[in-house]
């Protein structure tokens, strides 16, 4: 419990957004920077001369984000259309990008699904908050590798991916929830149930990805941003709204822990765990089994087989 009392009250940064390095020549893609956490750290890399990437559903929403970004920067970052709860979109995605530039610097996977009603299904049928959170993202990077290759060599190369503190507080993982079946409806969890699972295998994917890919030169890491006050908790009404109120920081605290890892020279280490602010971290033991983190990577290998 003291790791999760450290995370959910972190102590004043010691590194904060001023401390980005020049990051000019510098190509990255934020997946939900259209709204909050994201939004913020797109701009963020903006300022310090990264080409940015707005990667998001919406065409609409998207654009007026990259508006304010340049009404706040004096800088165009770029729309990416991208559904990370449809595979063959997320392919559509990776393959339009790779198409525009030879490299990629920096992948940010930022999106993410919220305790979404339990029957809501992504467009493969697969649980939606998995699907979005997790198996989209990790189809994403892995039909970006060959110019997160090319970025290693003009620069390096890094992959973050948000977790929270979800990841500590997940149960063990529920195999049978993930697909659409008659086991799975008969299941007893919750959609916050369904979302700590998908922070916990956000950490397992990462630590995988670390491993197989290590000899590559891309730096995997995986983070809890904090608390944070942001889209995220949208539906939320009433006194849990209120009560949640008390308890969550400002935006650009939320962005200070994924640039950290994106981009601080000391962070360059793959594998790592990142927990706010702009902390280095240890990961959940829960996501360190090896045999569960291979089967569960074996399990994602086979769903986008053929795609």
């Amino acid at each position: 419990m003291g790791n999760l009392f450290s995370q959910a009250l972190p102590p004043k940064p010691h590194w904060t957004a001023k401390d980005i390095p020049d990051l000019s020549g510098k190509v990255a893609i934020v997946t939900g920077a259209n709204v909050g956490i994201g939004k913020e750290t797109a701009k963020e890399l903006l300022v310090h001369g990264a080409k940015v990437y707005v990667a998001a559903r919406s065409r609409t929403k998207a654009e007026a984000a990259i508006a304010d970004l340049k009404g706040e920067t004096g800088k165009d970052a770029l729309f990416l259309e991208l559904d990370l709860s449809d595979l063959v979109a997320v392919k559509r995605a990776a393959e339009t990008f790779s198409a525009q530039e030879p490299k990629l610097n920096i992948l940010i996977a930022n999106a993410g699904v919220w305790c979404a009603p339990v029957d809501q299904l992504s467009k493969q049928n697969y649980d939606l908050q998995l699907g979005t959170n997790v198996l989209g993202h990790y189809y994403f990077t892995k039909r970006l590798l060959p110019v997160l290759q090319n970025g290693v060599t003009d620069g390096g190369a890094r992959v973050v991916t948000v977790a929270s503190t979800g990841a500590d507080l997940a149960g063990p993982i529920v195999w049978e929830s993930f697909t659409d079946s008659p086991a799975r409806r008969n299941l007893k969890m919750t959609p916050m149930n369904l979302y700590m699972q998908s922070k916990l295998l956000n950490v397992v994917t990462t630590r995988e990805f670390a491993q197989r890919y290590a000899d590559t030169g891309i730096v995997f890491s995986s983070l809890n941003p904090g608390n944070i006050r942001s889209d995220l908790y949208r539906d939320l009404t009433g006194f849990k709204r209120v009560i949640l109120g008390f308890m969550l920081y400002d935006v650009s605290y939320g962005a200070l822990t994924q640039l950290y890892a994106a981009t601080a020279p000391e962070a360059n280490v793959n594998g790592s765990y990142y927990i706010p602010w702009a902390r280095h971290g240890k990961a959940t033991k829960k996501a360190q089994d090896p045999a569960i983190n291979s089967r569960f990577w074996d399990w994602m290998e086979e769903q986008v087989k053929g795609l």
